[in-house]
């Protein structure tokens, strides 16, 4: 990639939202709704490919494009594409291609976190929605830029905290608002996963055939390839991603703010990590941390120990709701509750809603099928491109309160 064409990538998100440079009379018209909805996937390894499976179980849902940097993935997912649901998509090693073709209706952005804000402006400019995964982008002001976007050319775009679609956390939010518990005092969060400590530590090599580095890195600095911190291990280096503090964190710390409804950026972060372990393992961010965000009339706190495959309760992530009368304890299968007075029983709803509907479809399955009715009704999603920024900012500050060296930040 040229110096040219790079800083050009730097600067077009900053630019894209300027309305004194993108002129009213270009901005894209919006696709009336309609029962056929056309959608094209950007990063098709992991995350985004299993993203767009669940889209193509729902009826009318058709995949026009694929579109990938590497050009080995693209050619195996188009094989499954076709196999899985008789589908054969163009393929794009450029997504900005993809986004010329006016019959596409909706991309999903499945791309490392440094991508997102890039991909989904350009998204909105050229008249698309979005789903775009989570965290919503590698910094704060690549956060703001992406909400500025989305409202300007007026799309819908889902964020892929798909916790926010989930019948057992809606269940455990309304038992929690209820008042069953009390006061909501604190709540505590833990994310202890092996994945956390990176990849083996290896030597820089040639890129891989078929494989386009300079895209894949963009708007991150040029520097040399590493396998071990390329594809499954991009998201333990500062360039590309935020550790497990960003990946499980905006999901877990977005339940304790949904908890109270909390809409505001943090005013202080206190906050410690290091890398205790694993030395021979390649990563620039934290194998433990532990962060304090205190709100205005409750605590939440958040810890992680990479390498470890348990916690708490024996679970290895949870969500811990610390009220007065009682303590409820959460994760994506189930919620329990104990009452603080062992003596007194606390009538606890049952986690898991009797619906035929819970049964066959997953918490994606339910995000994604909520994004596809919001592309045709125009209605706000489960997880608003605001709610990915609020959340995101609590994760990206927990991880600059250590950066900074100070171990505390006031916003």
């Amino acid at each position: 990639m040229s110096n040219k064409r790079r800083e050009f990538l730097k600067k077009t998100a900053v630019s894209a939202v300027g309305a004194h440079i993108i002129p009213a009379w270009s901005w894209s018209k919006q696709v009336a709704p309609s029962d056929q909805i056309n959608v094209g996937l950007i990063g098709c390894r992991n995350r985004g490919w299993g993203v767009l499976r669940n889209q193509l179980k729902n009826e009318g849902v058709r995949c026009l494009g694929l579109c990938d940097v590497d050009q080995n993935i693209l050619n195996e997912r188009n094989v499954q594409v076709h196999q899985e649901s008789n589908q054969k998509p163009k393929l794009y090693l450029d997504f900005r291609k993809m986004l010329e073709d006016k019959d596409i209706d909706a991309v999903i952005i499945g791309t490392p976190d440094h991508w997102h804000c890039l991909q989904t402006v350009y998204a909105c400019q050229a008249g698309k929605d979005v789903y775009v995964e989570k965290p919503l982008a590698n910094t704060i002001e690549e956060c703001n830029i992406m909400v500025e976007a989305v409202r300007r050319y007026n799309r819908v775009v889902q964020v892929g905290q798909q916790q926010r679609s989930s019948a057992v956390w809606t269940e455990a939010m309304r038992f929690i608002k209820s008042g069953k518990l009390g006061t909501l005092r604190k709540v505590n969060i833990w994310a202890n996963f092996n994945y956390g400590i990176g990849s083996p530590k290896q030597p820089d090599a040639a890129v891989p055939q078929g494989v386009d580095f300079d895209f894949w890195l963009g708007p991150a600095p040029l520097r040399s390839f590493n396998p071990a911190r390329f594809h499954g291990s991009w998201r333990h280096f500062w360039d590309y991603g935020g550790g497990l503090m960003t990946d499980w964190g905006v999901h877990l710390i977005d339940m304790a703010l949904w908890a109270k409804d909390v809409t505001h950026a943090p005013t202080t972060v206190m906050a410690y990590g290091e890398n205790l372990s694993f030395e021979d393992y390649a990563r620039e961010t934290y194998d433990t941390m532990s962060v304090i965000y205190p709100m205005e009339d409750y605590v939440i706190t958040w810890q992680h120990a990479a390498g470890l495959q348990n916690g708490p309760y024996n679970m290895l992530y949870g969500v811990e709701f610390v009220g007065d009368k009682a303590t409820l304890v959460a994760n994506r299968e189930k919620w329990m509750v104990n009452p603080e007075d062992k003596s007194k029983s606390i009538d606890k709803e049952k986690s898991q809603p009797e619906s035929k509907h819970k049964e066959v479809l997953n918490d994606t399955d339910l995000h994604m099928q909520n994004f596809l009715e919001c592309i045709k009704s125009r209605e706000e999603p489960n997880c608003t491109i605001e709610n990915g920024r609020n959340v995101s900012l609590y994760a990206h500050m927990g991880n600059l309160a250590v950066r900074s060296g100070e171990g505390k930040l006031v916003w």
